[in-house]
């Protein structure tokens, strides 16, 4: 049985990471038009804690760091004496396929999750006969 709580135990890491991804795109989508904003990514690592080798955690969250767009709007609280103020540097494109990478990769630690559930529910069938 120690096999199968671990395959449980790689899907459901599997899935808290994916769950995270999910949290900072959204985040970052919804600030798309805040001044100043920059875009947040997250990376995974290896746990170094638990038996079960494989596991994954998120790492630190970092900020981008690649140059904020100039917007023009003269009348904006923000602008400076050329009349542009730092938009974001979050791209709409770029933020929709991390959610659609990160949704299809949270629905494939699901399935695991679920076959492996099956498996077992199986298996405690087969030795109660």
């Amino acid at each position: 049985m120690s096999e199968f709580s671990d395959a449980l135990s790689l899907s459901t890491s599997g899935l808290r990471a994916q769950t995270q991804r999910l949290r900072h795109v959204a985040e970052n989508i919804a600030n798309t038009d805040t001044p100043g904003y920059r875009r947040k990514t997250i990376s995974f690592e290896t746990a170094m804690t638990g038996d079960t080798p494989g596991l994954v955690e998120t790492g630190r969250v970092r900020l981008d760091r690649s140059e904020l767009e100039q917007i023009f709007d003269p009348g904006h609280p923000m602008a400076d004496e050329t009349g542009h103020y730092d938009g974001s540097n979050v791209g709409l494109v770029i933020e929709i396929a991390d959610a659609r990478e990160a949704q299809r990769s949270y629905e494939a630690n699901l399935k695991m999750f679920d076959q492996t559930r099956q498996m077992s529910s199986s298996l405690m069938d087969l030795l109660r006969r």
